[in-house]
């Protein structure tokens, strides 16, 4: 659900677009730390923030970061 917000964000486009790896943090919802392989050999890491279930609001990309390795941690950022 959130490709397109990353790909706007990062203002390209992603081929290959495949989740490896999450961890959560519950917050006033939820935070999603995703680890992402973007293509081949690239991978990225999602912040995604998925609000309460009576808000009505899907998950948002709150920032990410780019030029990660399979191997890099997932930790919070």
């Amino acid at each position: 659900q959130v490709k397109p917000q990353f790909e706007r964000m990062a203002n390209r486009t992603f081929g290959t677009f495949k989740a490896i790896e999450y961890r959560t943090q519950v917050v006033a919802g939820t935070n999603y730390f995703i680890k992402v392989q973007d293509s081949d050999d690239d991978y990225s890491h999602l912040r995604v923030f998925e609000s309460l279930p009576h808000m009505n609001q899907g998950p948002s990309l709150v920032s990410y970061q780019t030029g990660k390795t399979r191997d890099d941690p997932l930790d919070y950022f």
